[in-house]
């Protein structure tokens, strides 16, 4: 039996525990503001939009697809949205005359969203189906918690943070999960049939946590399926009614163009695995795996060589992580490697890895280069891309053990002492 533990962040998003490891997939004051803050703000997208219609995003480790549906509710709430807003602008200014010749015009940051029409293709892999499937009903900003709640699950250090205001607050669209629960539902209607997604979806006690219009046309359609009865024909009737109702509701993420040119190809798949037979080249790729000292699969030099394949001569790889070991095979790859600087925390909160040098905002610091050198630079390996994650940390403990490098400690004590 699949073992969920659910809790709601402090900005109102859904956050998960992995009991497996005591740890937190997601930070406590905000799981959708931190994919903002960590991968969606850092990529500058205004700009690549103000010169592209179309973009290629890798997902790698979508989750309950925070990165990816934040990208989505970004894009329809800042360029698309906006694109629309300034076309109307200069159709009332042109009296629907509008010369594209005109200086204007052809000037206008966002410009006549049917001319340009956007293309967006986003590839979101993950090995957990059962958190990939629950992606779309996940809530992903409750407005209002309920009295007096506490966590389903008991967990001290988790409930001691909670509680405290976010920094600021997101506005996030509900339709972003309809759209994201018809490409699913599309590309894999196995999720119909998955018996671990209709009980959880059931259980009372993580009722809180979806969303009650999903989970509702999740029913509708999962009894379309059945054999052909009265009953049935009755719920496909219902259904359609409710679809319709329900689109309505979310109408600003629903509208025909983004859905039919958005296309989202969800891969239920080891990620070394995918990328091998993968003959994209990515703009972005958000690579949002688990901490490197557990799950250091995703992280060794090889997948990042494997990663520089598959990316973009001016694309952008963003990651949450620090960890010098993560930036030194990002440099062993061949990339260019900088820091994710978060203005409202004022530090720096991830790292970017780059081909194009000048997409850099902040480079690494001579502290940051030195520490590069010492034990905790040493990068995890899997030459095969196919290695397990304890022997990989087993082979990377041992080449730890054996270096004759500085440890991290001492050059932090000689790096201060200099100073």
């Amino acid at each position: 039996m699949y073992k969920l533990y659910p809790y709601f962040t402090n900005d109102g998003s859904v956050g998960l525990y992995s009991e497996k490891d005591n740890d937190i997939y997601h930070s406590t004051y905000g799981a959708l503001t931190e994919a903002y803050e960590k991968f969606i703000l850092p990529s500058h997208l205004e700009k690549f939009f103000d010169k592209n219609s179309k973009i290629k995003i890798l997902d790698i480790c979508f989750g309950i697809g925070y990165n990816s549906k934040s990208f989505a509710n970004f894009f329809i709430q800042n360029i698309y949205n906006a694109t629309r807003y300034t076309d109307n602008i200069l159709r009332e200014q042109y009296n629907d005359k509008i010369d594209t010749n005109n200086a204007l015009v052809k000037n206008a940051t966002h410009f006549n969203h049917d001319e340009r029409n956007f293309k967006i293709y986003i590839k979101a892999i993950d090995v957990d189906e059962i958190l990939a499937f629950l992606s779309p009903f996940v809530i992903c900003n409750k407005k209002r918690l309920p009295k007096n709640y506490k966590l389903p699950f008991e967990n001290e250090k988790i409930s001691r943070m909670l509680n405290k205001p976010p920094k600021y607050k997101i506005e996030f669209s509900d339709g972003i999960n309809l759209l994201f629960y018809k490409k699913i539902t599309e590309n894999h209607p196995e999720i119909f049939e998955n018996s671990e997604i209709s009980r959880l979806l059931n259980d009372k006690k993580y009722r809180m946590f979806f969303d009650p219009h999903i989970c509702r046309l999740f029913k509708f359609d999962k009894n379309k399926r059945d054999v052909c009865t009265p009953l049935k024909r009755l719920n496909a009737f219902l259904h359609n009614i409710y679809y319709r109702n329900l689109s309505k509701r979310y109408k600003t993420d629903l509208k025909a163009s983004i859905s039919k040119d958005f296309i989202f190809d969800l891969k239920i798949r080891d990620a070394r695995r995918e990328l091998l037979g993968d003959k994209n080249r990515y703009d972005f790729v958000f690579l949002d795996a688990f901490t490197p000292a557990k799950c250091p699969a995703l992280w060794s030099l090889e997948f990042f060589k494997l990663l520089y394949e598959h990316l973009d001569e001016n694309g952008m790889i963003l990651t949450y992580s620090n960890s010098a070991a993560v930036r030194n095979a990002f440099i062993h790859a061949g990339f260019f490697v900088g820091k994710i600087f978060n203005p409202t925390l004022n530090k720096f909160t991830g790292t970017v890895a780059v081909k194009n040098k000048t997409l850099i905002e902040h480079e690494l610091s001579g502290y940051d280069l030195g520490l590069l050198k010492t034990k905790a630079g040493i990068f995890y390996r899997d030459e095969n891309l196919n290695g397990l994650n304890d022997e990989i940390l087993k082979a990377h403990k041992t080449e730890v053990e054996k270096s004759d490098l500085l440890s991290s400690s001492k050059y932090i004590k000689t790096y201060k002492s200099d100073k």
